[in-house]
């Protein structure tokens, strides 16, 4: 069934712009990231793609929260997703290592190809209601889990910063990979419909602390190990969708 399209002759609330204000937002963050990654202060520009995924998570809920969910947010949304998700990581990893390499700006067209092509497909499950859209696994790496793994050479240079640069063919090789998961049907854990127990709550809050302190801290050492154990996960997620099946 589809949404009801809202009155245009009806007055809308300020404050309901709020969620598509922080879609704006984070399409500003991912756009200049790009200009940061174009000067070579690759470190800012890794910096506001996270603070794009960070915006991404949050205008979708608040939107929720607000009650103020429309087709137009959620087209502004999944153009932000592209933007920031594809372009932004693609460009960024093309100045930092690939720009010597004709390989490296094809392995770029092919991420940024994959990026557009698995959010055109989750829109598609979104808007007809289908399994992947209600169920516990996406299929592919989502978009923001794209871009966080795409830039995992990146945390592990600034971790390491006297240690030589990983070959442009590998990291060309490692970015296309990346591209490939996101249109695969692999099975991904979508962390948004899992649930806990109310007794568990508290460890639940008590972690996120934690992994925020570690990121504010230690940031790219959390971001390396964040993408590394989600690279892990995968394994497990196709068990247990082999299994829930």
């Amino acid at each position: 069934m589809s949404k009801p399209q809202p009155d245009p002759t009806r007055d809308l609330p300020v404050i309901h712009l709020l969620p598509n204000l922080m879609t704006i937002t984070a399409i500003c963050a991912g756009l200049t990231a790009i200009r940061f990654g174009s000067q070579g202060d690759f470190e800012t520009a890794v910096k506001l793609v996270l603070l794009a995924m960070v915006l991404d998570g949050l205008d979708g809920r608040l939107a929720r929260l607000m009650n103020c969910q429309s087709s137009f947010g959620a087209e502004l949304d999944s153009l932000a997703d592209f933007v920031n998700f594809g372009v932004a990581p693609g460009l960024i990893l093309y100045f930092w290592a690939l720009h010597e390499s004709s390989a490296g700006w094809l392995a770029v067209l092919g991420f940024v190809i994959c990026c557009v092509l698995r959010l055109a497909r989750f829109n598609v499950s979104s808007k007809a209601d289908t399994e992947e859209s209600q169920s516990n696994f996406f299929e592919g790496v989502p978009s923001p889990a794209g871009a966080l793994l795409a830039m995992l050479p990146m945390y592990v240079s600034f971790l390491f910063s006297d240690m030589q640069l990983a070959p442009p063919i590998f990291v060309a090789g490692y970015l296309l990979a990346i591209g490939l998961l996101m249109i695969s049907r692999v099975p991904t854990f979508s962390f948004k419909n899992i649930s806990v127990p109310s007794g568990n709550a508290k460890f639940l809050m008590l972690g996120f602390v934690l992994l925020l302190s570690a990121l504010l801290i230690y940031l790219w050492t959390t971001l390396a190990l964040i993408s590394i154990t989600y690279i892990a996960s995968l394994a497990l997620a196709f068990r247990a969708a082999r299994k829930s099946t």
